[in-house]
Formats: C-alpha cells, sequence, structure tokens
C-alpha cells in the first residue's frame, strides 16, 4: 500500500476479545477520516461477544519487531473505562497519542432509535493544544451488527467537557 493511499484497518483479538487494530498505509489526515476509521472499529464493537465492556484505545506510532511491511501504527485497547483494571486518570499524561477512542459494546450503548436495538458507539478524541491555536476535534458514531451506521457526528473547536466521552478521554490525558 501506497503511504499516500488508502488507510487500511485490521482488528486483532486475543481470548476472544478485541485488543486493538492494526493501520496500513497511512493514519488519518482529517477528522473526516478518523471518523471513519471510527465506523469501522464500532462495526467491529458491535459483534456480540468481542467488546465486554466500554473500553479506551489508544493510538501508537510505535511499531512491534518485524512489521508488516505496510504497517503505519496501532490503536491499543489501554483497559476498560470502569472496574478494578480500568484506565487511570492521566495515563496518557507522558505520552500523548495523536488519538483516542472510547468504544461501547452493545449493552452498554443506549441506542438512538429503539428499532436500533444491539448497536455499538464510539467517540475518538483528537487531543489539540488550544493554546497554540489547535483546537480539540472528536467524532462519535452508532453502528449495527450488520454495518448500518445509524449516526455519526463530528465536531471541531469542542471542549471535551461538553461530552461525557470526551471529558473522560480528556482526563486520561490531563496531567
Amino acid at each position: 500500500m501506497d503511504r499516500h493511499g488508502q488507510i487500511g484497518v485490521a482488528p486483532f483479538h486475543a481470548a476472544g476479545s478485541l485488543r486493538g487494530f492494526v493501520i496500513y498505509g497511512r493514519w488519518p489526515n482529517t477528522t473526516r477520516e478518523w471518523a471513519q476509521l471510527l465506523v469501522f472499529t464500532v462495526r467491529v464493537a458491535s459483534v456480540p461477544g468481542l467488546l465486554s465492556t466500554s473500553t479506551v484505545f489508544g493510538a501508537r506510532e510505535e511499531l512491534p519487531e518485524n512489521p508488516d511491511p505496510d504497517m503505519v501504527g496501532l490503536v491499543v485497547a489501554a483497559g476498560p473505562v470502569i472496574g478494578s483494571s480500568a484506565v487511570t486518570p492521566g495515563c496518557f499524561a507522558d505520552h500523548q497519542p495523536p488519538a483516542l477512542l472510547m468504544l461501547h459494546p452493545p449493552s452498554e450503548t443506549v441506542p438512538s432509535l429503539p428499532e436500533c436495538a444491539g448497536a455499538a458507539s464510539g467517540c475518538v478524541l483528537l487531543p489539540g493544544l488550544p493554546y497554540l491555536g489547535l483546537d480539540h476535534r472528536a467524532a462519535w458514531v452508532e453502528a449495527e451488527p450488520d454495518g448500518t451506521v445509524n449516526s455519526m457526528v463530528s465536531r471541531v473547536s469542542l471542549d471535551p467537557s461538553c461530552d461525557p466521552d470526551t471529558a473522560v478521554l480528556a482526563m486520561l490525558l490531563a496531567a
């Protein structure tokens, strides 16, 4: 794959649980491309039993040993949002990832319409540096197991405290 071409994404799991996504070709460059990546990840999260609870994923540009030549990075599960093994506030403060995602399985998603039962949802936060004029950006998606996208919204110039998902993700970035 050409670095200026398409973005490839492949999920990976261990012990039947979603652990992350391999990114091929190139990283998303725009909020729109990150929202499209989020659509794919939410579709995967909607597969029954693959994601047991709301989970935070962080983008990592570091590659494993002997990566595929087209591999550019990973989006790796950091941990659940709540519980004894939950990610802790400030856990990304030392090394801020280019993007944080939160994926919610169908069991923890309140669908936008009653007929959308079984939908999963998610959010991607693209942290900015507001004091340098680089605004926070985010996108939210709700999708069903058959791939139907029920809702997709993206925002720039975002105040992370305006939404529960972005507020949690921003808290994980704060030192």
